[in-house]
This record gives C-alpha cells, sequence and structure tokens, in this order.
C-alpha cells in the first residue's frame, strides 16, 4: 500500500511530450491533484515545448505553482534519462505561506508568489541558474547569505539550447526556484567526484586563472611529482582524470570546489586551470574515477541519513554533474540506484548539472541531495 506522506510524482521518456506526461501523470496516481508546489524537470529535447507541457500539467494536476528547468538529462528515482526525450515532476503540499517564488538578477526581491511565512525571512532555498549570467558566483553567495540558514542547494542549467528555468512561467537568465520558511523540514548534503591525490599546496604566483609557482617552485614541477610525465605532456589525457581542488576555507570539513585544468606551458613550466587564482590561495590536485566516486557517494549518504534522524523521507531532488551518472558510475542508472539502494525507495525527481549549488558556493562534478523530511515530533 502506499504511504500517503510520501510525495506524488511521476517520470517518463517518449518522442511526444504529450505521451511522456500522460505515462508520468498515471504514475503520480490521483493524489497528485491538490497539491500547491511542483518540481518539474525536462530534457532539453523538450525545450521548445516547455511553455506547453507548463500549461498542461497544470490543467491535469491543479497546482498552481511549479518551478524547475531543462537539463541535458534529468533524474528520477532508481532512474536517469540522458540524452533523450524525457520529463520528471514531483508534488509538494506544504502551505502557500511557508513558499516563495523567485526570479532574476535580484532573486530576493523578485516574487511570482506570497511572501515566505506571513513574511519572516527565508531560511533555505533550492536553485536553478543560468551558466550567462554575470558575476554567478556573486549572485549565489549573496543570495545565500540572505537565507536564515546560509544555505541554498540546486544547479546550472545544462540545456544545449537556451537553459529555460521554470517559476510559474518560462524564464531565462539569473536565479530562480523557491524560497522556504523554516518550517520546512530538509537535509541535504554534498557528494565530490574527485578525490585529493597529494597535499594542500600554497600559491606564490598567478595571475587571472594562470598559475606561475607552487610552495616556491615552478607549478608544473608540483604537478609533475604528483601526477606523471605522461600526464604533464599529455593534456588531452590529464584533463579527463587529473583536476584542480581549491579548498574552502574556515570548512573544518575539508570541502574544496573541484576546477579543470585548461592548459600546460611545458616551456615556461606554468598551469592554467578553470578558475581565478591568486597568490596566497590554496590549492590540491586530484584526480576523477569511478571508485573514489563510489565511496564518497556511499559516505553522503550516510551522512544525510543520519540528519534524517529517523524521520519518513517524503520526496527528494538530486542535482548532480553532467559528467557523472554513466560517464562515471556505469550504465543502467548506477548513480540512481545507489541512492535508493543508501536510504529507500522514496520519490526523487532532479537534472543533471553544469555546475551544482551547495551552501554558498558553485562546484563541479559534484552531486547535491537534498531530502524533505517528516517535521520533528513536537
Amino acid at each position: 500500500m502506499q504511504d500517503d506522506r510520501l510525495f506524488p510524482y511521476g517520470h517518463a521518456r517518449d518522442a511526444d511530450w504529450r505521451e511522456a506526461l500522460f505515462r508520468a501523470l498515471e504514475m503520480a496516481g490521483p493524489r497528485v491533484r491538490g497539491g500547491t508546489l511542483g518540481f518539474l524537470y525536462v530534457t532539453d529535447s523538450f525545450e521548445s515545448d516547455l511553455p506547453d507541457i507548463l500549461s498542461a500539467v497544470r490543467e491535469q494536476t491543479g497546482v498552481p505553482h511549479w518551478t524547475g528547468c531543462v537539463g541535458a538529462g534529468i533524474c528520477a528515482t532508481a532512474q536517469e534519462y540522458l540524452d533523450e526525450p524525457a520529463l520528471a515532476f514531483m508534488v509538494t503540499d506544504f502551505p502557500e505561506t511557508e513558499f516563495h517564488l523567485f526570479a532574476g538578477m535580484d532573486p530576493y526581491r523578485t516574487g511570482k508568489s506570497g511572501p515566505t511565512g506571513a513574511g519572516r525571512p527565508p531560511y533555505f532555498a533550492i536553485v536553478h541558474g543560468d551558466s550567462q549570467t554575470p558575476d554567478l558566483p556573486d549572485l549565489v553567495r549573496d543570495f545565500a547569505g540572505k537565507m536564515g540558514s546560509g544555505f541554498i542547494t540546486g544547479g546550472i542549467c545544462s540545456s544545449r539550447t537556451d537553459g529555460a528555468q521554470l517559476v510559474d512561467e518560462v524564464v531565462h537568465g539569473g536565479l530562480s526556484g523557491v524560497t522556504f520558511s523554516e518550517n520546512i523540514a530538509v537535509a541535504t548534503r554534498l557528494t565530490q567526484g574527485c578525490s585529493p591525490i597529494g597535499p594542500t599546496h600554497h600559491i606564490n604566483e598567478a595571475r587571472n586563472n594562470v598559475i606561475f609557482r607552487l610552495d616556491d617552485r615552478p607549478a608544473l614541477d608540483v604537478f609533475n611529482d604528483e601526477t606523471s610525465d605522461i600526464l604533464s605532456r599529455d593534456l588531452q589525457l590529464a584533463a579527463g582524470f587529473i583536476f584542480v581542488a581549491m579548498p574552502v576555507k574556515n570548512d573544518d570539513r575539508g570541502d574544496y570546489m573541484v576546477r579543470t585544468l585548461v592548459g600546460i606551458d611545458i616551456e615556461r613550466k606554468l598551469l592554467a586551470i578553470g578558475e581565478y587564482a591568486e597568490a596566497g590561495q590554496s590549492l590540491m590536485f586530484c584526480k576523477r574515477d569511478s571508485g573514489t566516486a563510489r565511496e564518497d557517494l556511499e559516505r553522503m549518504l550516510s551522512d544525510i541519513g543520519r540528519l534524517a534522524d529517523g524521520r519518513r523521507i517524503r520526496g527528494g531532488l538530486y542535482f548532480t554533474c553532467v559528467w557523472r551518472g554513466q560517464n562515471l558510475f556505469g550504465p543502467d542508472s548506477a548513480e540512481l540506484r545507489m541512492i535508493r539502494d543508501g536510504l529507500g525507495d522514496f520519490p526523487l525527481v532532479g537534472f543533471f548539472a553544469n555546475a551544482e549549488i551547495s551552501h554558498d558556493k558553485i562546484y563541479g562534478y559534484t552531486g547535491v541531495l537534498t531530502l524533505f523530511l517528516d517535521a520533528p515530533a513536537s
């Protein structure tokens, strides 16, 4: 018998979005009607159809408020859809006074629904972002700082076309999504897809994204010590395996942001990375492989399970890098099946992102899981 406290959800693939939506609605069942807030994710095969999909799902469910976005792939419980036409949605029953939809370059001041918690400051947010937005890391950090928890989670649209977002209508640019009051119980954690392969280094000299010296030595010499001559002379090989990790300041969990290695100058012994760098920063080299990614996902699932503390998971959202999924975990939706096997069979939707958002930063090669829980017993 289905647990009525779980959020109704559905997902399906089909070349015709109408058929995909019909199948997803059948899966969700009659409880889908009467909800207040829905999360909707579609693959970019359906991007041009998104206004019609939104209109149809609103009419079929009666749910007034929707948020979501387009991705190169989307997620559901134990199922990933990559490079194929598909959609997934989940409907919640939160009181409309406990959430607030937003969009734009000044998301804190832009609302699509009523004030969170009858005018109280928002506590937490789910966000979707546009990679073409100027100063996006600053926008994410500033917006997170306006939350009572200082925490937001989400992802950057990965569409190969326009990167549409959804907040009761189709929008583009900036950030969009939904804030929640402190009365909505959530738990969230991040899992890395890369692991450090050596100690933390000190940047002595850098300009823009080019690093000249590490630990008072030429940057390439330090890189060679931790990798190999073959990798350092073959950027194509290094680019898919070796990355740079920038430790997060004042973080007692040892968190770090992974960035790509974009260039090597053998003659001048320089490294170029996919991030602004300056003297005084710290840096690590790291590797991306299936074994370490699986180990860290298992660690994350254990951590978030402890956070849930025995409370029922009503539904969840998962934002994972486009380079994870079958590229890192193997075929047959292995990454999504690990989440189900670790936490149970609960409603889950999300998408494969160009970058992931957790706390107040933009990450790469990570997975961000957010769970909606039963409220604590009073």
